[in-house]
């Protein structure tokens, strides 16, 4: 949240080509949500408390068998400096909703970006 609005983080893909949200494969020992944390730290450089459910999830083509992805929301707390993200050459971009919708590559992530952003819409109203 900034000043009151939900914010997204995005990031660049890792040959620069497109945005997306970090993923990778599940690590062994580790819970989806530890995993999916793991990732926002390795990937876009941030620390935060992952949700307790997926906010869905979404299919894609990689290693030449189909790849499933369970997002979860996180919000965070700490962004690492640029100095210290091993991933820093990615660039990472905080935008709204409707520019998330419009910049990640995989439109099946907007209907669960328009999920988040309507659930952190009705927290900030209590």
């Amino acid at each position: 949240m900034h000043k009151g609005k939900p914010q997204i983080l995005v990031i660049l893909s890792s040959k620069k080509k497109h945005f997306v949200v970090p993923k990778g494969i599940k690590e062994p020992g580790l819970s989806p949500r530890e995993s999916a944390a793991q990732e926002a730290w390795e990937e876009a450089g941030v620390e935060g408390d992952v949700g307790d459910t997926a906010l869905g999830s979404y299919r894609y083509q990689k290693w030449g068998a189909t790849c499933i992805v369970k997002v979860y929301p996180m919000r965070v707390t700490r962004e690492i400096p640029e100095h210290e993200w091993e991933e820093s050459h990615r660039g990472r971009q905080w935008v709204t909703p409707k520019q998330a919708t419009k910049r990640l590559k995989q439109a099946e992530l907007a209907p669960l970006v328009k999920a988040l952003a309507k659930q952190l819409g009705a927290l900030s109203e209590t």
